[in-house]
């Protein structure tokens, strides 16, 4: 025992140190800060015991190793409520705890049966907790998210501006025929609109524009032409950037599905009163050949502004409403 002491005493002290001075960090903490000056005083005590002991000839070494022990136990036990008020597992609710709350936090509760007791502080903690992490965030993020509040597309940098939401829209053709479908779920459900969908991780456009027409349709295409390129920015924080293309009719049994309705109607007869109110600004020049891109603001399903760029293989003409 002796020898274990003098070897090791060093590293004790040292360990008690860190923890304390860990606990320094952890609110509420002041009854386990002092339960570790008692621990390191009564260790100090029982070692000066000890080496004293060791100074007589036996069989004082002896008795100074076991006597100093059950002092120090009866101290202990006497005072127990202040030497070791430590526990591994949450008064309340039993749950196991974390290291922080063991030797911080005196009322030895978890983190979730603190803020059941102490909404106040749970609140304040939260809100702390989100600016931290909003401050750690890129810029850029931050931006695109305060976009949500635009009302005119010259409020959004586009060329900064990030999708959180990609996605393809297929107009097929066949003849003077188009392909459209009746949206029943989901984003635009009740409008009509030509078939597509988001483009799903390690899948391109093209490939998206293929897989989604069939899924909601059951239509194959070919020749796929891309011919435009929708941003979109809505109110609710949904930045959704679109591909339009459009494809030839190539066979394959039309059929409904869980998100769609298919119908075949005349180009010189879209439906636009039943459309998104973007689509009579830009479908007109994309069934005409045109090439483009268009930005709008919508506030759910109101239009509150929209910007169209023709392009052309040289020029490039604007026009705004």
């Amino acid at each position: 025992m002796l020898k274990f002491l003098t070897d090791n005493y060093t590293w004790i002290l040292v360990l008690i140190l860190v923890i304390n001075f860990s606990q320094r960090k952890i609110p509420h903490s002041n009854n386990k800060r002092l339960a570790l000056i008692w621990i390191a005083a009564l260790t100090l005590a029982y070692y000066l015991i000890v080496v004293v002991s060791a100074m007589f000839a036996s069989p004082w070494p002896q008795i100074g190793v076991w006597g100093g022990l059950v002092l120090l136990l009866a101290v202990i036990i006497i005072f127990r409520r202040k030497v070791w008020p430590f526990r591994l597992h949450c008064a309340e609710c039993k749950k196991r705890l974390k290291w922080e709350f063991i030797i911080g936090h005196d009322d030895n509760l978890c983190q979730d049966c603190y803020d059941k007791h102490h909404p106040e502080e749970a609140e304040a903690r939260k809100e702390a907790e989100k600016q931290k992490a909003q401050a750690a965030r890129p810029k850029e993020e931050l931006i695109n998210e305060s976009y949500a509040n635009a009302k005119n597309v010259s409020e959004i940098d586009w060329d900064i501006w990030e999708p959180n939401h990609r996605c393809v829209i297929t107009y097929v053709q066949d003849g003077d025929r188009l392909l459209f479908i009746e949206k029943k779920r989901g984003l635009g459900n009740g409008y009509f609109n030509a078939p597509g969908g988001h483009i799903e991780e390690a899948e391109t456009a093209d490939e998206a524009a293929i897989r989604e027409t069939k899924e909601e349709t059951g239509a194959d295409i070919t020749n796929l032409e891309m011919r435009g390129i929708l941003r979109f920015q809505f109110s609710d924080g949904t930045r959704e950037l679109g591909y339009v293309y459009f494809a030839d009719y190539a066979g394959g049994e039309l059929k409904e599905c869980d998100e769609a309705r298919p119908f075949w109607i005349n180009r010189n007869e879209i439906p636009y009163e039943n459309m998104w109110a973007d689509d009579r600004i830009w479908l007109p020049h994309a069934l005409s050949g045109e090439h483009f891109e268009a930005s709008f603001v919508f506030d759910d399903r109101t239009m509150l502004s929209s910007d169209l760029k023709l392009i052309n293989k040289d020029e490039e003409t604007e026009a705004e409403s």
